[in-house]
């Protein structure tokens, strides 16, 4: 199998994943690339589950793009594993409370809507999923145990359960392994997904022998149809061999998980699949994001302030490095994916593919000069001080009265999000530096020289006339220069190009900006 032509030279990490899945099918005889993703639905789907999704879809579409070969990504939610805790940023809490230990699919939904709480969860990943387009086969654990599906491996696992036993017993805490068996049952009495020990394995019999730690009787139970649950490590290597799972990522916590898991795939005939290990998102703290705890963003909450393309923007960017997942990275993101779209419609056909707005939009993104920044539209409100999304219009019409519709619609669409993110985040939180002398000087010869600047200069004009200004007064370090400026003028200790700024906002605005700023 060949990765010649137009993406021959492409040297993304995407296209360096989508080769080593090509390698792997190539050697066998399937006929088609299977990718996994895997979630849990004790929570609320966060973003870093989404994030999962969409990095599997860019390997996914990159190895299409290579091989000319079908491919499809299986989402399987682990929604017939037990109930272990009770998520904080849920309603009902003693509701669920009462339903610990049993399968999420049997825990009732405590927002009131669905089957059940895994079924709430699953819908919610499902209408994201759903949203940005993405191509996937959902899996629900339960129906798949009970389906059947899953009853092979099962089996096999029951023949070689004492290897099982002797792969996974060193990794476990003392405790932990006086209890530990590979197949958790579903006790008929209670409902509950039950961590026993088992006293009897009864391959020929397709079951096993456990003892009701709370009556003391001996039960003996299928592990067939749904009857039994995997621990998680066994099936996880399990579904890797039941559904040919050819590929899957995973987040660094669970770099000994997926080896124990590829061990016990191995052991009941099965391949583990290629495999990516990603860093974590990170909270504002810098810890790690988590469904229970509800910290950090969720998707809606990103979607609020800027555009799906911006997050899909964010999550590509180097997997495996450590990244705060929290308000204050949107700005940065939609600004860095405006510059890789403008940069895009530069660019050579054999340099396209490795610009992230190529995976982003399968191949095919707008078209979008990049002139206006998000950054600009917040610096734009905050000197304006307006929570007017219409104010925002007016300069915008003036400023690209040589745009496109289409990238005059985009810089519309822009201003809506920034309009929120500066009523939440900017407006009466910012406050701008008070200029110390050398400042003030400064200051008070960029407002004579824009004076004497036509209103009709274009944004290079001025940005060369600021650099002047600056090259007067901090001819050692301009970017102290600058700083000045947004410091000043914005509060902040980043800001636009000032050149592209002021010809947003006006000459005319920017000296009575500065004077607000001098007090005079």
């Amino acid at each position: 199998m060949s990765s010649e032509g137009k993406f021959a030279s492409a040297k993304s990490w995407v296209f360096e994943e989508a080769r080593k899945l090509a390698d792997r099918i190539a050697k066998s005889s399937k006929k088609e690339a299977i990718l996994e993703t895997g979630y849990g639905p004790s929570g609320l789907p966060h973003i870093g589950t989404f994030g999962e999704v969409l990095r599997t879809t860019f390997v996914m579409r990159a190895f299409k793009n290579l091989t000319g070969m079908p491919a499809k990504i299986i989402v399987f939610s682990d929604d017939m594993d037990g109930f272990r805790k009770v998520p904080t940023n849920v309603p009902n809490q003693e509701m669920l409370a009462a339903n610990l230990e049993k399968p999420l699919t049997s825990v009732p939904d405590p927002f009131g809507k669905y089957e059940s709480f895994a079924h709430h969860n699953n819908a919610m990943l499902r209408r994201f999923l759903d949203s940005f387009g993405f191509e996937y086969e959902f899996k629900s654990s339960t129906e798949t145990y009970k389906s059947g599906q899953f009853n092979d491996c099962l089996q096999k696992i029951l023949e070689h359960y004492d290897e099982i036993m002797e792969i996974m017993l060193p990794s476990l805490r003392e405790e932990r392994r006086e209890t530990y068996s590979p197949f958790f049952p579903i006790c008929k009495r209670t409902g509950r997904v039950l961590q026993v020990p088992i006293v009897e394995t009864k391959p020929e019999n397709s079951t096993i022998v456990y003892k009701d730690l709370e009556t003391g009787e001996l039960v003996e139970t299928s592990v067939l149809n749904g009857h039994c649950k995997s621990q998680w490590k066994v099936d996880w290597g399990m579904r890797w061999a039941a559904l040919g799972v050819d590929y899957e990522m995973n987040g660094k916590d669970l770099i000994d998980s997926f080896k124990l898991s590829s061990k016990i795939c191995r052991t009941i005939g099965g391949t583990p699949p290629e495999n990516l290990t990603y860093e974590l998102f990170l909270d504002d703290e810098g810890k790690k994001i988590s469904k229970s705890k509800g910290n950090g963003l969720s998707m809606d909450e990103w979607l609020k302030y800027a555009p799906s393309e911006s997050l899909a923007y964010y999550m590509y960017q180097a997997p495996k490095r450590a990244k705060r997942l929290f308000f204050d990275v949107i700005p940065n993101a939609m600004d860095e994916y405006i510059d890789a779209i403008a940069k895009y419609g530069t660019e050579p056909d054999e340099k396209k593919p490795d610009n992230p707005v190529f995976h982003i939009h399968n191949g095919n993104p707008p078209k979008y000069d990049g002139c206006l920044k998000f950054s600009m539209l917040l610096n734009l409100a905050q000197a304006c001080n307006t929570s007017d999304k219409s104010v925002l219009i007016e300069f915008i019409k003036k400023y690209s009265k040589d745009c496109t519709n289409e990238t005059l619609e985009y810089m519309k669409k822009m201003a809506d999000y920034a309009i929120n993110y500066y009523n939440d985040f900017v407006a009466g939180k910012r406050t701008p530096e008070k200029p110390d002398e050398k400042q003030r000087e400064a200051l008070s010869e960029l407002r004579r020289t824009l004076k004497n600047t036509s209103p009709e200069a274009k944004a290079d004009e001025i940005q060369n006339a600021v650099f002047e200004v600056g090259k007067k007064f901090y001819a050692e370090n301009l970017r102290e220069w600058f700083l000045t400026l947004y410091k000043v003028l914005f509060g902040t200790e980043s800001g636009p190009r000032m050149g592209s700024f002021i010809n947003l906002y006006g000459v005319e605005n920017t000296i009575n900006l500065i004077n607000e700023r001098l007090g005079k």
